[in-house]
C-alpha cells in the first residue's frame, strides 16, 4: 500500500512526526557527510530530510511517485519536486552523486527494477542512503504511521537487495527506538528511548538506515522495457451484423 501524500504531510506535522523526523534526519545527515557541490536526489517522500542540502548542494531534486502524489517543496522559492514513475526517472545516466530514498523501497512493486534504475542514474562511486522500516520493529507493526505501510525489510534482506544490484553497503544505522505513540510522556522521553534502546541492540529499532556505494559494473543487466510490464491483450469487438453474417 502506497501512502497518500496528504497522509505523509499530516504525519510529519504531528508531534510524533516531528520527533521521528528529527531522530531519523540526524542519522541521514551523519551518513551523507559533505554534500557541497553535489547533485542530490530525494526519492519517495524524502523532503523532510533534504533541507540541509539546499544551500550546499549544486542541485537538489525531489522525485515523488505518481501513485503517492506530490507537494511543492520547499515552501520558499521555486519547487524542486517532480511527479514521476520511479522506474522511469527523467534523468540521464550517471546524473546524481547522492540519492536519499525515504518511504520509497517499501512501497515499490518491483524493488529489483527500482535498484537497476537507481544504479543507472547514479554517478560512478555515488552514494545511496536508504531508510526503510525494520521488519521486526514495532513501527512496522502499527499502521497509524507511514512506516507501518508497505514491505518492511530485515538487515539481511536489504543487504542482499543492495549487493545483488551493485551497491556495496558501507555503514548501517538504527533509529526510532521510541514507541509510535502520540502520548505526551512518550514524546517528552524520546531521547531517553533512543539511548536506552541502543543498549538492548537493534531489535527494538523502528527503521534501518544504510549508506551504500555504487559499483562500476552492474551485477544484473537491466530488463527490456517490454519485459517490465504486463501487457493486457486489446479487445477487438465485432459488430452484431458481422457476427450474424459469419454464422450464416
Amino acid at each position: 500500500m502506497t501512502p497518500d501524500v496528504k497522509r505523509l504531510i499530516d504525519f510529519y506535522k504531528s508531534p510524533l512526526g516531528k520527533i521521528s523526523r528529527a531522530l531519523v534526519r540526524e542519522e541521514v545527515i551523519r551518513l551523507c557527510g559533505n554534500v557541497r557541490g553535489q547533485r542530490v536526489l530525494g526519492l519517495g517522500f524524502a523532503t523532510p530530510y533534504l533541507r540541509f542540502t539546499l544551500e550546499r548542494a549544486e542541485r537538489v531534486l525531489a522525485f515523488m511517485p505518481a501513485r503517492q502524489g506530490s507537494s511543492a517543496w520547499p515552501r520558499e522559492g521555486p519547487s524542486h519536486t517532480v511527479l514521476c514513475d520511479p522506474l522511469e526517472m527523467p534523468l540521464t545516466d550517471s546524473a546524481v552523486d547522492l540519492i536519499i530514498a525515504v518511504h520509497a523501497l517499501e512501497h515499490i512493486a518491483d524493488a529489483e527494477e527500482l535498484m537497476r534504475e537507481l544504479w543507472r542514474v547514479a554517478a560512478p562511486n555515488a552514494r545511496l542512503i536508504v531508510v526503510v522500516p525494520r521488519r521486526r520493529g514495532i513501527w512496522a507493526q502499527v499502521d497509524t504511521t507511514p512506516f507501518g505501510d508497505g514491505h518492511p525489510y530485515s538487515k539481511p534482506q536489504l543487504e542482499r537487495l543492495l549487493r545483488d544490484h551493485s551497491f556495496v553497503p558501507e555503514v548501517w544505522r538504527d533509529a526510532l527506538y521510541l514507541p509510535p505513540a502520540q502520548k505526551a510522556l512518550v514524546l517528552k522521553s524520546a531521547r531517553f528511548f533512543e539511548r536506552a534502546g541502543r543498549l538492548f541492540g537493534p531489535m527494538f529499532a523502528g527503521v534501518l538506515v544504510v549508506k551504500a556505494r555504487k559499483e562500476l559494473f552492474p551485477a544484473v543487466p537491466r530488463r527490456k522495457k517490454s519485459e517490465r510490464y504486463v501487457r493486457v491483450p486489446a479487445l477487438a469487438p465485432q459488430a452484431a451484423m458481422e457476427i450474424a453474417e459469419e454464422r450464416s
